[in-house]
């Protein structure tokens, strides 16, 4: 189960109530800021802008490939871990809008993790220190450290013990 703070909103749904949830000049600056990282190349300037301007925690050496799309109405709920890369056109939530609620949460990506490309990654979930995400998985729950999970919707393909295994043997089975 992921770890979200429901929010109920009568009336409209709670699209329509955006910026009663967050200010308009925030989305704004945070809309320009994600836009700038998503297209530069410069791995170490992406890291700054994100702690700097949205006020993410990044570790260190981390790389977020180019696209990557992270929150724009709630970034400072990601945190990711040292050493960690985040795989093209990867897309992370805090938020989700629904029709009767809307809900936060903040997602934590561990250090050494490997995302692929295309990944999506819902709020309130945390991926663990040494785990794997294969392209085009959507993460809807939590990710044990060390294992190798993929698709949608997202299945555990190894456990660490059984990468550990797999690196002793040269990736044979």
């Amino acid at each position: 189960m992921r770890k979200t703070e429901r929010h109920p909103v009568k009336g409209a749904n709670s699209l329509w109530h955006i910026y009663k949830t967050v200010p308009f000049f925030k989305v704004v600056k945070n809309f320009i800021v994600i836009q700038m990282a998503r297209y530069t190349p410069f791995l170490s300037m992406k890291n700054w802008l994100y702690r700097t301007f949205l006020h993410m925690k990044v570790g260190d050496q981390t790389a977020f490939a180019l696209m990557v799309m992270v929150d724009i109405m709630f970034p400072e709920k990601i945190k990711v871990g040292r050493n960690s890369v985040i795989g093209y056109n990867t897309t992370i939530l805090a938020h989700e809008y629904l029709i009767e609620e809307y809900r936060l949460g903040n997602v934590v990506i561990g250090d050494e993790v490997l995302i692929g490309a295309n990944t999506t990654i819902l709020p309130g979930v945390t991926i663990g220190d040494h785990a794997v995400v294969s392209a085009g998985t959507l993460v809807h729950k939590d990710v044990p450290d060390g294992a190798f999970v993929g698709g949608n919707p997202m299945q555990l393909i190894y456990t660490k013990e059984q990468m550990e295994e797999r690196r002793r043997n040269g990736g044979e089975k």
